[in-house]
């Protein structure tokens, strides 16, 4: 894969949120609106986590003031997205319950992605070197591949804390997954071309 900034690497990441996302409304049966609502939420929990350990500390490092208020609210908009997504998990898919849950999980996250797209990531690429935003990127994926894939809103949003947390939580969801229905490789792969990703 070709080197991209953390700025591209997140964006990245939330175009194929809400394409996830998308991909759920689309399906027209409750055994596809349920892979591709675990699908979502799976990737909701890697990036915001992984958000949480790279990113945000770096909006406090070269931001200052103004850097640790941008990562305050980005965290509180995480913890209300992960807390309406541990909802989602306990109501049946194909339900209004479920439906209107996903709805609200998905306008919280448009507001934040608006908000970090135009705001907060290029005021952190603006004072990040070239090779720091590079090797900042490459943490974020390295990350995603160890951190919890099901929300939990009660764990720690910080580091060292949330990592720990994150760590002794990974186990048990690998284990969830795989007794959950995801889209094949194929599937995935599909809409995303289809979506130019």
């Amino acid at each position: 894969m070709a080197t991209r900034t953390l700025k591209e690497a997140v964006m990245h990441d939330h175009r194929e949120i809400e394409l996830f996302y998308d991909q759920y409304k689309k399906a027209v049966d409750a055994e596809n609106k349920d892979k591709w609502s675990n699908q979502f939420t799976w990737e909701v929990a890697r990036h915001s986590v992984s958000e949480e350990i790279i990113v945000y500390p770096l909006f406090e490092k070269k931001l200052g003031e103004e850097g640790k208020k941008m990562a305050d609210k980005d965290r509180a908009d995480h913890r209300e997205v992960k807390t309406l997504l541990a909802r989602v998990e306990s109501v049946s898919v194909g339900t209004p319950e479920h439906e209107n849950l996903l709805s609200k999980v998905k306008d919280v996250l448009a507001e934040h992605i608006k908000d970090e797209e135009q705001h907060d990531l290029p005021l952190l690429e603006s004072k990040l070197r070239t090779e720091e935003s590079y090797n900042a990127e490459r943490e974020f994926q390295r990350t995603k591949a160890l951190v919890p894939t099901r929300p939990h809103p009660m764990a720690p949003d910080k580091p060292p804390y949330e990592t720990l947390a994150g760590f002794l939580a990974l186990p048990i969801d690998k284990i969830r997954d795989l007794f959950s229905k995801f889209p094949k490789e194929e599937e995935v792969k599909a809409a995303k071309a289809k979506a130019g990703i």
